[in-house]
């Protein structure tokens, strides 16, 4: 098997011309391997898709060199993953994607966040005393889902904007659920970590052998239940998911267990067409998802701020460049936690954090000589400028078609919850509202007020694909699952392409940093050196020296340039996989 899909790679991802005049020069050139690179990108002729399942990956690539477009094999590869990535792929959670129409020349933020129920209400995980009900009813439970958007919004898309029909771009996400998947190094050790999903009897028989018994290496697992969904809905279109037979199934499931949702939020629920939130960086242009998502937003914040530093000339991983950057962050995490909700119940001051003036002026309070604490910085007053599990795939084609996706089921594997019959985890995303202002959320961010349970509201992301562009031609599009440091690693993604002149595999590979504010910790990743993290300290980073962060997200990125396709899977996450299209 891994011969097989090694060899498949290597032969989809040989590159030997350059790309069709209808999205590049004709007959661009540049050097295939940059040698004085450490990592290098995968490269393709015909387009690009990046995921954390190299399977689905595979499947994508297949749709576009069989001539479907990046929407549809976006499409494709969201229904995939939800049958080879179990802890994060689904369709029973929700998230957020920017589409690039080129032949429209338009860029749309699509999202399909989930929805609280409609009979969910801000004190339902407090018990009497006022003490939240954390890990059975708030994370683990059938009341801890919010009404999934995945279905709708894959859907949409390719309604909308693809060249296939909904039952084409389902095939390959039915037929691997079908016949079965062979059961990898990576799925087997989620598997053996995941034991909760033995609390569920559907979760047991979807999960484990019919004596209790992980799946070994090797192996072939089945889906018979979700494969009777993903057919459902190929046969009978989106209604089958939110009014139909699996709709049904849903409902009753929820009722059986004290589950919120109803048959009326299944019926009601809608994807959302967004205008992109837009900034610039070293005449660059950047797109990226606004709210409900803070991603876009804030990434868009703290490139605005480091634009008024000269980075490049302190150079990447030096601790003049970190120390900058984790005062940024603190800034902008700040302001996330005053001022992002659901922009359909809230006003969001969009505008103002992300202009260059209110950047310019928290700059000015950046000294390179000492950091800040926490303490010492509060949410802008914006009045006076007023005038972890989750994944993410990226897909382009010949075209100039873009796909950026990133959508969750909140924690790995979500609630643990397989609803009956059906093969459909939940997710857990009511976990992503605010309970009360002073108690962080799930992934320890301080909320907002804004962000508060109500009926039929979004809750606040750090998701968000970047799109970045020059000229008028998108070129990068990138993204990362990774809960609250889905902003600072999407951020230092687009710094090291841009300001440092890395590729994106070099880019992809750097060690990371994040602050998010409160706790008042810098965290850093292996690889920075112990000399620059000692120097950090000595300007009052508050760092601990002798315990180094996991890995910070995992970066799935496309990029066009002079005539090719680029690539890369970030090596953070086992099993992933870059695939070109020649």
């Amino acid at each position: 098997m891994l011969k097989r899909t090694l060899h498949f790679i290597l032969a989809l991802t040989f590159v030997v011309a350059s790309l069709t005049p209808n999205f590049a020069q004709e007959g661009a050139s540049q050097p295939l391997f940059e040698y004085s690179a450490i990592n290098h990108p995968v490269m393709g002729k015909k387009g690009m898709v990046a995921s954390h399942n190299v399977l689905s990956s595979q499947i994508a690539a297949e749709i576009l060199a069989n001539g479907g477009n990046a929407i549809d094999a976006g499409a494709a590869l969201g229904f995939a993953l939800a049958v080879t990535l179990p802890r994060a792929g689904n369709i029973g959670g929700g998230g957020f994607m920017l589409v690039h129409v080129a032949e429209q020349d338009k860029t749309i933020a699509i999202d399909f966040r989930e929805t609280a129920p409609a009979g969910a209400f801000q004190d339902m995980f407090f018990d009497e005393e006022g003490n939240v009900v954390m890990n059975e009813t708030y994370r683990f439970s059938h009341k801890s889902s919010a009404v999934p958007g995945s279905v709708a919004g894959l859907a949409h898309i390719v309604e909308e904007y693809g060249s296939m029909t909904l039952a084409e771009v389902l095939e390959p996400a039915i037929r691997l659920a079908r016949d079965g998947i062979e059961v990898t190094y990576d799925l087997a050790a989620d598997l053996d970590r995941s034991t909760r999903l033995k609390n569920n009897p559907a979760a047991l028989r979807k999960f484990y052998k019919p004596d209790g018994s992980h799946y070994q290496v090797g192996e072939i697992w089945k889906q018979p239940d979700l494969a009777w969904t993903l057919s459902e809905i190929a046969e009978h279109g989106v209604e089958a998911f939110y009014s139909g037979s699996v709709a049904e199934k849903i409902v009753a499931d929820m009722e059986a267990h004290n589950g919120l949702i109803t048959m009326e939020d299944l019926a009601s629920y809608e994807v959302v067409e967004r205008e992109p939130v837009r900034g610039t960086f070293r005449g660059y242009d950047i797109a990226a998802m606004p709210a409900p998502s803070s991603g876009g937003t804030h990434v868009i914040q703290m490139l605005n701020i480091l634009e008024n530093f000269p980075l490049a000339e302190m150079g990447p991983e030096s601790a003049d460049a970190l120390h900058i950057m984790a005062e940024a962050m603190k800034f902008s995490y700040a302001d996330r936690s005053k001022y992002l909700g659901d922009p359909d119940f809230v006003e969001v001051p969009t505008e103002t954090l992300v202009s260059k003036k209110y950047a310019k002026d928290i700059a000015a309070k950046i000294s390179l000589d000492h950091a800040l604490t926490s303490d010492e910085i509060a949410p802008g007053n914006l009045a006076i400028y007023e005038s972890d599990e989750t994944t993410h795939y990226s897909v382009i084609d010949s075209e100039g078609n873009m796909v950026g996706n990133t959508y969750t089921l909140m924690f790995s594997f979500g609630s643990g919850v397989v609803i009956e019959g059906t093969g459909i985890l939940m997710n857990n995303n009511m976990g992503n509202f605010t309970l009360r202002s002073d108690i962080p959320d799930a992934f320890g961010l301080m909320g907002s007020e804004n962000n508060l349970i109500r009926p039929n509201r979004r809750p606040v992301s750090s998701m968000s694909p970047v799109l970045v562009s020059r000229d008028g031609q998108p070129i990068l599009m990138t993204g990362s699952p990774g809960g609250s440091k889905i902003i600072s690693a999407n951020m230092q993604m687009v710094l090291n392409v841009l300001e440092f002149g890395m590729n994106i595999a070099d880019a992809a590979v750097a060690p990371r940093v994040h602050h998010q504010w409160r706790p008042d910790v810098l965290e850093i990743e292996s690889g920075i050196s112990p000399d620059t993290v000692q120097r950090l300290i000595d300007r009052g980073q508050n760092i601990n020296f002798s315990q180094r962060s996991a890995g910070m997200g995992s970066l799935q990125t496309v990029m066009w340039q002079e005539g090719l396709f680029y690539g890369y899977s970030d090596p953070r996450r086992p099993g992933a996989g870059a695939v070109g299209v020649d």
